[in-house]
C-alpha cells in the first residue's frame, strides 16, 4: 500500500501546505537499485582516530570522492565547510576518545558538517565496546557514544541516518562489509542502531555477488517480506529454497520460478516438520532465515488459548525446533548464518500483542543463547527487528494506527520489505560472522523502544 501522505507532502502544493501548518515532511528514501556500481554515489568524509586511516584505505572501493575533515593525518584532501561538496556519507572514528573531556571532539567534528549533508546521507560512528575496556574513564567515554549517536539520528533531516559500530580487537578486517551496508542505500531504513563487530576469519571474495555458492532457506517466503528476502539473497548469488505452508504453494511456486529457486510446501509446526526439512535439503545449508510468522491480536484480558498457542508455536517454537534439528543433523555448514525475524514489538511491547511481543522477544533471546554454541563452528545467529513495514498486514490496519506507525520514527515513514531483506543479506555474508547474538532494528529509528 502506498503512503499517500508521503507523496502529497513532497508535491509542489503539499510541500507548501505542510510547511505552513508545521507538519512533518518525510522525504522519499534512496534505496539500492540494480546496476549500481558503488556503495556511495557522492562524497565521503572521514575524521577521528586510527580506524579512520583504515577506512581511507578501503574508501576507493566505496566511492570516487573521499575527503578528510579536522585531520592532517589522513591521505585524502581536506573538506572545507561551505566550499566542499554535499556529503553523502560520513565516518568518524571515536575509538580513541578515552575520557569525558575528549567527547567535545564529537561536537567539533559534526557541527560544521550537518548543514552540508546530501539527501539520504549516511553517518557512521566507530568506537570500542565499553565492556571490553580496562580503563573506567575510557569505558565511560565510549558508552557516551550510544546516547550521542541515537540523538544525532533524531536530529538529522532529509532521510539521513546515523549509526554506531563498536569495533573489537581484530575486527578491522571486517570493516568493509559493514561500511558497504551502513554507508549505502541498503541501510536506508536503519538508523539509531548500535552493533558490535568482532573478529571473523571468513571473508567475502566477490562484492558483486557476496553470497555466491551459498545455499539458503527462507521460511514464509511466498509473499511480502519473505519473498523480498529470497529475492535479495538470490540477487547476491545465493541458491535459494523458499518454504511456506502448502496453502500458499501457488504463490510460492511463482516466486521460486522467478528467482530460479526451489519451492518447498511445508507446515513448520507439523510434528514431522524437522524430519521433512532434513530430507528435502540433503546438501545442507549456509543461510537460514526464519521469517515465517503470524499475528493473533487481542488484549490479554480477551486472549484465547488458541490465539496464544498459535502465535507462540509458529513464531517462536518452530524456529527453535528446526534450528536444533538442523544443528544436530549436521545440516548447518561451517560459517553458516542464521537470522531470526523479530520485531520492535518484542523490544518495546505493544498493546494487544502480548503473545506476539513475547514470541518476538523470545527470538532475540534465542539468538543470544545460541550464539556461543554456533560460534564454535564459525557460524552466527542474529535477530532483525523490523518496525512499521509496508506489507499486506499493515495495509489491513485501521487508518489511524497505520498513520501513527508510519510517522512515529525519525524518518517519519514506513519501511519497505526490501529494507528488511537488505539487512538480512548483509548478515548472511561470510564476513558477517563478526556480528553474533545481536538484534538489528530496521525501523527508521522508531520512537518506541531503544
Amino acid at each position: 500500500m502506498s503512503d499517500r501522505y508521503l507523496g502529497f507532502a513532497n508535491s509542489t502544493l503539499g510541500r507548501k501546505l505542510v510547511d505552513a501548518l508545521g507538519l512533518p515532511r518525510p522525504v522519499p528514501l534512496e534505496r539500492w537499485q540494480a546496476g549500481r556500481l558503488r556503495p556511495i554515489e557522492g562524497a565521503l568524509v572521514l575524521g577521528g582516530g586510527p580506524l579512520a586511516a583504515q577506512v581511507a584505505a578501503i574508501a576507493p572501493r566505496l566511492t570516487a570522492d573521499c575527503y578528510s575533515f579536522n585531520s592532517d593525518l589522513l591521505p585524502a584532501p581536506a573538506w572545507v565547510a561551505g566550499l566542499g561538496p554535499k556529503l553523502k556519507a560520513v565516518v568518524f572514528d571515536a575509538s580513541a576518545l578515552s575520557d569525558s573531556d575528549m567527547l567535545k571532539q564529537l561536537r567539533e567534528f559534526f557541527q560544521p558538517l550537518l548543514r552540508s549533508l546530501a539527501p539520504s546521507a549516511h553517518v557512521l560512528i566507530l568506537g570500542r565496546a565499553p565492556e571490553h575496556l580496562a580503563d573506567p574513564l575510557a569505558s565511560v567515554a565510549q558508552g557516551a557514544l550510544e546516547g550521542f549517536s541515537r540523538s544525532l539520528g533524531k536530529e538529522l533531516r532529509n532521510g539521513a541516518t546515523a549509526n554506531l559500530l563498536y569495533v573489537g580487537e581484530g575486527a578491522q578486517t571486517q570493516l568493509e562489509g559493514a561500511l558497504r551496508f551502513f554507508l549505502s542505500p541498503k541501510s536506508a531504513f536503519v538508523s539509531g542502531q548500535v552493533l558490535r563487530l568482532a573478529a571473523c576469519a571468513a571473508q567475502v571474495e566477490d562484492w558483486t555477488r557476496p553470497l555466491a555458492g551459498r545455499r539458503a532457506l527462507v521460511t514464509g517466503a511466498a509473499r511480502g517480506i519473505g519473498a523480498a528476502i529470497a529475492e535479495t539473497l538470490a540477487r547476491d548469488g545465493a541458491e535459494v529454497t523458499l518454504l511456506d505452508v502448502p496453502q500458499a504453494q501457488r504463490d510460492l511456486d511463482a516466486v521460486a520460478a522467478r528467482l530460479g529457486g526451489r519451492a518447498l510446501g511445508l507446515d513448520i509446526c507439523a510434528a514431522d516438520a524437522a524430519a521433512q526439512l532434513i530430507d528435502a535439503l540433503p546438501e545442507g545449508l549456509d543461510i537460514v532465515v526464519h521469517n515465517a510468522g503470524i499475528t493473533r491480536d487481542k488484549t490479554l484480558a480477551n486472549m484465547t488459548p488458541e490465539y496464544w498457542d498459535a502465535v507462540l508455536a509458529v513464531n517462536l517454537k518452530a524456529p527453535q525446533v528446526l534450528t536444533q534439528a538442523l544443528f544436530e543433523a549436521g545440516m548447518l555448514h561451517d560459517n553458516a548464518r542464521i537470522t531470526l525475524l523479530a520485531s520492535v514489538s518484542g523490544i518495546a511491547g505493544n498493546r494487544g500483542q502480548a503473545n506476539y511481543a513475547a514470541s518476538k522477544a523470545g527470538l532475540i533471546g534465542f539468538a543470544q543463547a545460541w550464539a556461543p554454541r554456533l560460534a564454535t563452528q564459525g557460524a552466527s545467529i542474529n535477530a532483525v527487528a523490523p518496525g512499521f513495514i509496508e506489507t499486506h498486514m499493515t495495509a489491513a490496519m485501521p487508518m489511524a494506527l497505520r498513520e501513527a506507525g508510519r510517522r512515529l520514527s525519525s524518518l517519519g515513514q514506513g519501511g519497505l520489505p526490501q529494507d528488511v531483506a537488505e539487512a538480512i543479506a548483509w548478515l548472511s555474508q561470510p564476513g558477517s560472522g563478526a556480528i553474533n547474538g545481536q538484534a538489528l532494528r530496521v525501523c527508521g529509528q522508531a520512537l518506541m523502544g531503544a
